[in-house]
């Protein structure tokens, strides 16, 4: 049944490695967590005060645009509507948008238009959830999963009108900001009392994105098995590079916040360190992957100083390194990835990135690679690195790579000061 979809080309995904998603909405106001209305069992009418106040006037989407870029994103992903049934979009099928608000203002376009200015690659994402909506029948997650009343509600709900709510809103947003990039469904979850592919008539859905934007990328985000572009583990790192059922790599994305939650949390503060983060980004990289990294603006629109400072830290870092991500992947077949440390390659100039996560003393022991170096320098410098075989007596007690050619980078006893330091391998 699916097979009249055709692949969009990925090469441009595989290659830029690194985007932006930015989780912002109603939710940004009550600032404890995007899932507020879920978690805390809120109804629409105790919900409604944030949409009448919802006035971010100080949203500056080129300065978020500039920020993306110098932190080396290539594209970015925005929520237009979130599980909130808010749209950030003025949309012709629902008041409950950004119309309606003081602000009034597109803030889809506005963030679009800022965000290509800089050469950076659009994305949507659009929540298949819809707890706003009044014919989305109550499930499990709902926040009126506990009311009674509102369950026994559900016979008058028809699934089926959403369903065509989300395919008139799709059609709205291929159609009215130019080429998007990507599309990213948010989620399934079928089984009981849940909801997949049947209930959002996901093919009809998918096949729209097609029809209008063929080249965009889709998520695998739509319960259907044999339709989705890209794989999007959440919240982890893989453990190794992910594979489809017939054993080839797939098109892989990690999708990964600064602390827990997506949108704006005031009071969090289990953020992760810039180190963390790049060391993300390259293991992502390393296995094959990209990583998008999310953002969830204020209130008012602006980016949480904590965000804007990992940005920062992240853009020193790719400033001087990003050879090692862009265009680049996981290492060739029968290579062994040195301890403490994460290889990139680039397939197209051979070179391979050596990604140094545990500062060692002196040496850094590479097996397998024998006599393929040509040359070596770090990547933050550009300065020679030395490297030389080892002996047998020295690397008959390492154990364990006894059939691989050993060989040993001499780097200085003090690690530079960049994060993760990175030696560029020019092989023969």
């Amino acid at each position: 049944m699916t097979s009249r979809f055709t692949k969009p080309d990925s090469r441009w995904f595989v290659h830029d490695r690194f985007g932006m998603f930015i989780h912002w909405g109603l939710y940004a106001m009550p600032a404890r967590h995007e899932w507020i209305r879920s978690r805390e069992e809120i109804s629409i009418a105790d919900y409604q005060k944030h949409f009448e106040h919802f006035d971010p006037d100080l949203f500056d989407p080129i300065a978020w645009a500039r920020m993306a870029k110098r932190a080396g994103m290539e594209y970015f992903v925005i929520t237009t509507k979130h599980h909130d049934g808010f749209c950030m979009w003025p949309t012709v099928h629902t008041d409950y948008c950004i119309s309606n608000t003081p602000y009034q203002k597109d803030l889809i376009r506005m963030t679009v238009d800022a965000f290509r200015a800089e050469g950076i690659k659009v994305g949507f994402y659009y929540s298949l959830i819809d707890w706003h909506h009044p014919e989305f029948t109550i499930d499990r997650i709902h926040p009126m999963r506990n009311n009674a009343a509102e369950r026994a509600r559900n016979p008058l709900r028809d699934m089926r009108k959403y369903a065509e709510y989300m395919r008139n809103q799709v059609l709205e947003l291929c159609t009215q900001y130019g080429k998007i990039d990507l599309f990213w469904f948010d989620f399934s979850y079928p089984g009981e009392d849940g909801k997949g592919h049947q209930d959002w008539q996901s093919e009809e859905l998918y096949a729209i994105v097609q029809e209008l934007q063929p080249h965009a990328l889709v998520d695998n985000r739509l319960d259907l098995p044999d339709v989705g572009d890209f794989v999007t583990p959440e919240q982890f790192q893989p453990a190794g590079g992910l594979r489809g059922a017939d054993g080839k790599p797939v098109v892989w994305e990690a999708c990964q916040t600064f602390s827990g939650s997506w949108g704006y949390y005031r009071d969090e503060h289990d953020w992760k360190s810039v180190d963390m983060l790049v060391r993300m980004l390259v293991d992502g990289v390393s296995k094959g992957g990209n990583l998008l990294l999310n953002v969830g603006p204020t209130a008012r629109g602006l980016f949480d100083q904590r965000a804007i400072d990992r940005l920062e830290g992240i853009a020193d870092w790719m400033r001087l390194h990003s050879k090692s991500i862009y265009g680049c992947g996981a290492m060739p077949d029968g290579m062994t990835q040195p301890t403490d440390c994460r290889y990139t390659y680039n397939a197209q100039t051979n070179r391979l990135y050596l990604h140094i996560f545990a500062w060692p003393f002196r040496d850094i022991y590479c097996p397998g690679l024998g006599d393929q170096v040509a040359y070596a320098q770090f990547l933050h410098d550009g300065s020679e690195v030395h490297f030389g075989a080892v002996g047998e007596a020295s690397w008959a007690g390492m154990g364990g790579y006894a059939d691989q050619v050993p060989l040993a980078f001499q780097v200085p006893i003090i690690k530079p000061d960049v994060v993760v330091p990175v030696i560029e391998i020019f092989l023969k």
